[in-house]
């Protein structure tokens, strides 16, 4: 169980498989935003067939409740797999090419996941990587009713500190998870997919060395941190790390979009070119 889902492991006697169930909780179920954002997770991860990213097989209601009927996954997010520390060069390696390559599948259908992070990671025993969790994506080809802009949407106010390893929706008016959220979706601009490559590369900078390119124990702290401060330079916390990894790092991690990769493809092919300067 989590904020905004409850999942069951669950059997499908029709097709005889193990499948998973995703209800939304039922405190959230008469609530139009919450109900939204489920409609647009469905929405977006039905659209996209791709090996790296959870597939969604049905939609339903029961005594008032929605759910979805979703692919069974076992295995651990990353942020669980990151818990232990750093990854290995090798298994850093093919996660993120993977995950560059479910992205470039979605941006290239339009839909921006504006929620990049490790606890949106699934990690499987065979170290498959697959997309979770597309409920804040920007969908260009459908703008809910009711909202101005698809990049401004009214969330509920979360109080207390947030921790370097939080994963929270920022209190106020934007959805995100503030150590990972690109400067345009901090100051509330239009996002598109250069957004989603920033998330990837905190992601990527805290998957080598163990820390959040961006820090401060709270939401605000860390998102004044994103928009003015510069990163510490990866190999300064891990030496061992590859110069053309850190490049492609850092180069996702520009605060202009314009100086930043343009697309997924453009930074699987800087880790593509890391992967042969090591073979």
């Amino acid at each position: 169980a989590g904020g905004m889902g409850e999942v069951y492991k669950a059997r499908d006697t029709r097709l005889e498989r193990e499948v998973a169930l995703k209800f939304l909780p039922r405190e959230f179920s008469q609530d139009p935003q919450a109900l939204e954002r489920f409609k647009r997770e469905a929405r977006a991860a039905s659209a996209l067939n791709h090996p790296h990213i959870c597939s969604i097989y049905d939609v339903g209601e029961h005594e008032g409740q929605p759910f979805l009927v979703m692919e069974l996954l076992e295995g651990q997010t990353l942020k669980e797999r990151l818990a232990g520390g750093p990854l290995p060069l090798g298994e850093l390696l093919e996660l993120a090419v993977k995950i560059t390559d479910a992205l470039e599948a979605a941006h290239s259908k339009g839909i921006v996941h504006r929620d990049i992070k490790p606890a949106n990671i699934f990690v499987t025993p065979r170290g498959e990587a697959k997309i979770l969790d597309f409920g804040v994506a920007k969908l260009t080809w459908d703008k809910p009713p009711g909202l101005s802009t698809p990049d401004q949407e009214a969330v509920p106010d979360k109080a207390g500190a947030l921790s370097h390893e939080d994963t929270i929706t920022l209190p106020g008016t934007l959805m995100g998870t503030a150590p990972y959220m690109s400067p345009e979706e901090i100051r509330g601009e239009p996002v598109d997919a250069r957004s989603d490559l920033f998330s990837l590369g905190a992601m990527l900078y805290q998957a080598a060395t163990g820390a959040l390119p961006f820090r401060g124990s709270t939401g605000p702290e860390i998102t004044q941190a994103t928009l003015n401060e510069v990163p510490v330079v990866p190999r300064k916390l891990r030496p061992d790390l590859p110069q053309e990894l850190e490049r492609v790092v850092l180069k996702a991690l520009e605060k202009d979009p314009a100086r930043r990769c343009q697309s997924a493809l453009e930074l699987q092919a800087g880790l593509t070119r890391w992967k042969l300067a090591r073979e």
